[in-house]
């Protein structure tokens, strides 16, 4: 982690910049200042070397614990990117082909008009398995004792469409079927994988399943209130054809896929403020339960903006990133987001502008704003977290940031 900058961050932040990203500092600083952001952090790094670490508020309100260079949180989808390196890998090495159908390794899988799924198809979000019809808890799917029981669920659903055709986020259950996926094809939890193949070499303190001695490093999530929720979606809702408009509709509808795929597994009465319990962190849910910082997510990014290669350790050939580049899945209205983005391998990819002026970028956004984002024609790779989490799809907050990377006079022509 890199301490010493030749620029101090400015105004509440924290930490520094090379010279060329000042716009990126003073949106930084602004947003603790102006949009309210409780506690948060960005790195960024270009063809390896770490050009600005910027932090800032407070880790947690309660205490009074201020948020520090090396301050984790749990970063919710952020963990599907994560997913998507330990596929991308385990691809790379022959444990399976992209293109094979995933009941070659998960017979039972086969069931219920899914035989012919591919896992690009799974993991691109084109498999039709968006929503779980079984009833499923948080708390069984943290349980090694319900493993059978949420296996049978995954088994026994029906796709909401013909495998192939069409395109949905799959935001909870993505995880799950990766869970058991990933298990059948290396032998081992994808959390251990992640943290022995790619995190530890390259410095990331990213974790799936966190220890108890990391617990004090880990910041605590805001949630927005029920009336910052509610005044959002009437917001939303009278701008009419937007995309928010959209998938707050969706949201509304009791049966619609949209509200089906983020409703199940439930994590009952807490809500989302179950996920700063101890039995989230420890647990390896591939959908939501990474803990990382800024720092650790950008770090984990690099073999993917360096070709394959980070300080002399071949992580894989650069080729091999060569479909990750192409849209590999796109959808101009995605079936459960209600919005233009796509998929390759695992990875978001969203419009040209979204995050990145270039094509070729792809990542992951988390629920609230977290995000881990590699462009691999600049050489950049981004982490941001932050503990006061957004109601929109996409955080205004994210978004400034990477608006204001882009227009600093390093990146401008990048």
């Amino acid at each position: 982690m890199r301490t010493t900058f030749p620029n101090t961050a400015p105004g509440l932040a924290q930490g520094g910049f090379e010279d060329g990203y000042e716009p990126l500092a003073r949106r930084f600083a602004a947003n603790l200042d102006e949009r309210a952001e409780l506690g948060a952090a960005i790195a960024v790094y270009r063809r390896g070397v770490c050009v600005a670490h910027l932090w800032g508020g407070r880790a947690n309100v309660e205490t009074g614990e201020p948020w520090g260079p090396d301050s984790r949180i749990v970063v919710f989808s952020v963990t599907k990117g994560f997913v998507a390196m330990a596929l991308h890998l385990a691809a790379v090495r022959g444990c399976f082909e992209w293109d094979a159908p995933v009941g070659d390794i998960w017979p039972e899988l086969r069931a219920a008009g899914k035989e012919a799924i591919t896992f690009r198809q799974l993991f691109n979000h084109r498999g039709g398995l968006a929503a779980i019809d079984e009833p499923l808890t948080l708390e069984q799917c943290m349980s090694p004792n319900a493993r059978e029981l949420v296996r049978g669920a995954l088994e026994r659903q029906r796709p909401a469409w013909q495998p192939g055709t069409n395109q949905g986020y799959h935001a909870l259950s993505f995880g799950l079927y990766a869970r058991e996926v990933f298990e059948r094809i290396t032998g081992e939890p994808i959390g251990e994988f992640l943290r022995r193949e790619i995190f530890e070499p390259l410095r990331s303190d990213a974790r799936l399943g966190a220890r108890s001695y990391e617990d004090g490093r880990i910041a605590a999530l805001y949630p927005p209130s029920a009336a910052i929720r509610i005044g959002g979606m009437f917001g939303a809702l009278a701008m009419g054809a937007s995309n928010e408009a959209r998938v707050m509709r969706s949201i509304l509808e009791r049966k619609s896929l949209t509200r089906r795929s983020f409703a199940n597994p439930s994590s009952g009465r807490e809500g989302l403020v179950a996920y700063n319990g101890v039995a989230a962190r420890r647990a390896e849910l591939p959908w939501a339960s990474a803990t990382s910082s800024a720092d650790g997510i950008a770090r984990a990014y690099l073999p993917f903006s360096m070709g394959g290669e980070v300080a002399g350790k071949r992580f894989f050939d650069e080729k091999t990133l060569e479909p990750i580049y192409q849209r590999q899945s796109w959808s101009e209205r995605d079936l459960v987001l209600q919005r233009p983005l796509g998929w390759s391998q695992g990875f978001l990819k969203e419009d040209v502008d979204v995050f990145s002026p270039n094509p070729e970028s792809f990542g992951h956004a988390g629920l609230g704003g977290a995000l881990g984002w590699c462009d691999p024609v600049a050489g950049v790779t981004v982490g941001y977290c932050m503990n006061r989490l957004d109601w929109r799809v996409r955080s205004p907050r994210a978004l400034s940031l990477m608006r204001a990377l882009y227009a600093s006079p390093a990146l401008r022509d990048a």
